[in-house]
């Protein structure tokens, strides 16, 4: 939702503009980065809204997720400012928003660790090494808890359960393929394709 993975990406420094090139960002950040519309490294929630509806989520769950994420995440990402009505999450602190409860396959610098995500698969995927049914994956959530992170628990939840929802298939699992676009963010992007590509034939 994360030893560290070789082609990982050193931290950005904090003084570093709020523009970054989506080359400087480590792989948390570019996991964030499909949301940030106008690409200038801050994600408001009608970002976080529009981002949801171009992967294909209805109205209700984005509007609930841009609610919840940037409520959540904001303050997190903005140490030392004042609270802002407008909830925006700073893109080159999202480490600092990592909660807890999650898979490990991040680290603490938003670094994606493959050591892992191999892990996660070896000891989940038990009907195939390949994928996680979705008992599985229910397996995974609760063995990841941390002791009354409730808080965690629910984010958890509530990522991977939109992960499936939307990325089963046909099979109804989640392919290892799929599990690592997610955590590199480009999913996201070939989501938001597939469904242009879907509305503009629909048009025509």
């Amino acid at each position: 939702m994360a030893s560290t993975h070789v082609t990982g990406k050193v931290p950005a420094n904090d003084n570093q503009n709020e523009g970054m090139s989506r080359n400087d960002q480590n792989i948390l950040q570019k996991h964030v980065a499909f949301f940030d519309q106008n690409n200038d490294g801050i994600v408001y929630p009608w970002e976080t809204f529009k981002g949801f509806r171009d992967i294909g989520c209805g109205v209700l769950l984005s509007s609930a997720a841009a609610v919840f994420i940037n409520t959540g995440l904001s303050g997190k990402t903005r140490p030392g400012k004042c609270p802002s009505l407008f909830f925006p999450i700073e893109i080159k602190n999202i480490q600092k928003a990592k909660h807890g409860s999650d898979s490990g396959v991040y680290d603490s610098h938003g670094r994606f660790m493959e050591s892992r995500f191999e892990e996660l698969f070896r000891k989940h995927a038990r009907t195939n090494p390949g994928y996680l049914t979705s008992d599985e994956l229910m397996g995974m959530l609760k063995e990841n808890r941390d002791p009354k992170d409730y808080l965690g628990w629910v984010a958890s939840y509530s990522e991977w359960k939109i992960l499936y929802v939307l990325c089963k298939d046909n099979n109804g699992v989640l392919t290892k393929d799929t599990v690592r676009a997610v955590y590199d963010g480009s999913l996201f992007e070939q989501m938001a394709k597939d469904k242009a590509a879907a509305s503009s034939g629909k048009r025509t």
